[in-house]
């Protein structure tokens, strides 16, 4: 009989092509995905006069400098940006490489992109120059962010070697209360485990609450693996995955995609396969969630209060939480709701897919935001349906900005900034020291949080809100 095996050994055991004396293995790479922060790698290829070995299996997605005020180079006003997107139109072009560009209509963010155009499918390995390619995991895929050396690689050679990682699985049993979200989920066993928790580990989510997730929310999970040590994060496919890829651009179609699924369906853990590290948290224990600090380990429920360095035993643990109050200019024992924010922020790879608009909007709908802010879809084809719904309509009129899409203030680097000492509460994945922005203060949360946090004013638990809509019959 054969051995149990996981869900991560299965797929990785498919892609490898040799093993090293030293344990290393060759990995085939079946997608991946260049930005214009992958011109390293293209220049590593010039200098060596070679060709992109499979640029059928390489795609080009302009995001993370793209502008969101306009959809041209016209509004980039530094050389250095509108070179970068430059240099990725002429890469591309030159190795014959498909580009998701500023002019096309399926332009998004690379994390939303290849979900919605069905380039990301169950069992295989993709790579990208971005740390949040765990993302495409949600799926059943082995996905990993690569540095620019590896990009070259891969772009030469459509292989990769890789130290295998362990394996983790994260189970959450039962049912999730209403309003709690997959960002919820996420913020709660990194706050558990640390930021290191999970260094050195593939995870896979399981449990009865992860198989009720939508694939909008399950993508927000594994996007998140990261942020807790995770190389990847992984999801075993089901009939939620089946469906969604169905009838998708880059899908099997017809008796093919009958074929894939009849493979999809044996991507799984097996019964009685061994784990390197189990963890088991219950939906009951996960409350709404929001950082605190400037690491994702630093959240908490929203209706409790910020931790006393006096009382933390853990002396490094302690200088780390006066240092992040320092930065956050708050203070030990202060309750998060009594947070004021000057912005909020609704976007990002994490949170800006239609399901996460949807859950915006249904709170800012006949609200007015006491505070300016800004919504960047997560791709066009993400703007175009949120347009047809009239979600951009309800974020018009309660005073925030509608905007294109791209990676937008998530990163900084794009001119969508939040300004020195303000304090946003936001969608995205980091709330480091200067990652909105020099000087920035970054809480990050569900999309339907940050909406409530918007008409507040200040942060606010969606679930007390939540009932007083219902009292007063206005949401």
């Amino acid at each position: 009989m054969s051995t149990p095996t996981t869900l991560f050994d299965k797929v990785w055991r498919a892609h490898e092509i040799h093993r090293s004396e030293s344990g290393q293995s060759l990995l085939w790479i079946d997608r991946h995905f260049v930005h214009e922060g992958s011109f390293h790698g293209f220049n590593k290829l010039g200098e060596r006069a070679l060709p992109v070995a499979r640029p059928d299996l390489t795609f080009g997605i302009a995001d993370h400098y793209v502008p969101t005020l306009a959809r041209d180079l016209d509004g980039v006003a530094d050389p250095k940006v509108r070179s970068m997107i430059e240099q990725l139109s002429y890469n591309t072009q030159r190795h014959g490489v498909t580009l998701f560009g500023l002019d096309d209509p399926r332009q998004g963010i690379v994390h939303v992109l290849g979900p919605e155009q069905g380039l990301t499918q169950p069992g295989l390995v993709m790579v990208c120059g971005d740390s949040h390619t765990a993302t495409h995991g949600a799926f059943g895929s082995i996905a990993f962010g690569i540095g620019a050396s590896e990009v070259a690689h891969v772009l030469a050679t459509q292989t990769l070697w890789q130290t295998k990682p362990k394996v983790m699985r994260i189970t959450i049993d039962g049912q999730l209360a209403p309003g709690i979200t997959a960002k919820d989920i996420a913020l709660t066993w990194i706050a558990r485990l640390g930021a290191d928790g999970a260094r050195g580990y593939a995870i896979e989510y399981a449990g009865e609450a992860i198989r009720a997730l939508s694939m909008e929310a399950r993508l927000t999970l594994c996007n998140l693996s990261i942020e807790g040590g995770g190389r990847c994060g992984m999801i075993a496919p089901d009939q939620t995955t089946f469906d969604y890829l169905r009838e998708r651009p880059w899908s099997p179609k017809g008796e093919a995609f009958e074929q894939a699924c009849a493979y999809w369906k044996t991507l799984y853990s097996d019964p009685s396969a061994g784990f390197d590290l189990e963890v088991t948290l219950h939906a009951d224990e996960i409350a709404p969630t929001v950082t605190w600090g400037v690491s994702p380990e630093e959240a908490l429920p929203i209706d409790q209060a910020l931790p006393d360095p006096e009382n933390i035993s853990d002396p490094a643990k302690a200088r780390q939480a006066r240092d992040s109050m320092a930065y956050m200019g708050l203070s030990a024992g202060q309750k998060l709701t009594d947070i004021k924010i000057d912005r909020v922020f609704i976007g990002s790879c994490t949170n800006a897919r239609i399901e996460d608009l949807r859950a915006a909007a249904s709170v800012l709908a006949g609200q007015k935001s006491r505070v300016p802010g800004m919504v960047s879809p997560g791709s066009t084809l993400v703007k175009t349906q949120a347009e047809a719904e009239g979600l951009d309509r309800i974020f018009i009129d309660a005073g925030l900005e509608w905007r294109h899409s791209g990676c937008s203030m998530c990163v900084g680097m794009n001119g969508d900034l939040v300004a020195s000492g303000e304090r946003c509460a936001s969608t995205t994945n980091r709330n480091f020291k200067g990652r909105q922005g020099p000087g920035a203060r970054t809480h990050l949360m569900s999309p339907a949080m940050v909406a409530a946090a918007a008409v507040s004013g200040h942060l606010a638990d969606i679930r007390t809100l939540s009932s007083q809509a219902s009292a007063t019959g206005v949401y």
